[in-house]
């Protein structure tokens, strides 16, 4: 994927759309405090496996937080979305394996691991964490996301995953790192 960013500036929220932020105060042990937060919207997570490659299969897309700190932008991670609409985790999760991947899973194959909490210096909000197993059969797009979302699916050989892990200079999420530990104790 081309990534090439121009223009790049930062400039106060107004009226935002995915979340919102305040000011929390507080007295812990007697000692008044303070402290900046985020409210976001929970999320849905998931490990793909993909049988007859054995590779997973993740989504890379540009990251304008991680473009602050790296000038790059680009992560690697699972498939995910937010939890925007009034359905249950899995059913959402179906629908980001489609749109992001496009593989067509049932709900019903679709296994739950487990929920964290993310960004837990500023925002906390938790996020559900699937896994799903896939073939060819079950293609049925090139995935890439909805709208105007930049998304590219790329394959990562379970052979080459824990080297991945362990290298710095690919950003990726702790969510996609923990997934990939989970995997190698539990199906491998």
């Amino acid at each position: 994927m081309k990534n090439h960013i121009t223009n790049f500036s930062l400039k106060p929220l107004v009226d935002p759309k995915f979340i919102s932020y305040a000011l929390a105060t507080y007295e812990q042990n007697g000692i008044a405090k303070d402290w900046e937060v985020v409210e976001a919207h929970d999320s849905v997570a998931v490990l793909i496996y993909h049988k007859e490659r054995d590779s997973f299969v993740l989504v890379k897309q540009f990251r304008p937080a991680v473009y602050l700190n790296n000038q790059d932008g680009m992560t690697v991670e699972l498939c995910a979305g937010l939890v925007d609409k009034d359905t249950s985790l899995v059913q959402i999760t179906k629908e980001e394996i489609l749109e992001e991947c496009g593989y067509d899973v049932s709900v019903e194959s679709i296994e739950r691991i487990t929920a964290f909490h993310t960004s837990v210096g500023f925002a906390g909000s938790k996020q559900s964490l699937y896994y799903a197993q896939v073939d060819n059969s079950m293609r049925v797009s090139d995935g890439g996301g909805i709208d105007s979302e930049l998304i590219e699916v790329m394959e990562l050989p379970v052979s080459k995953a824990e080297a991945f892990i362990y290298d710095e200079s690919i950003a990726k999420t702790p969510g996609l790192m923990f997934a990939f530990m989970w995997f190698f104790n539990k199906k491998k």
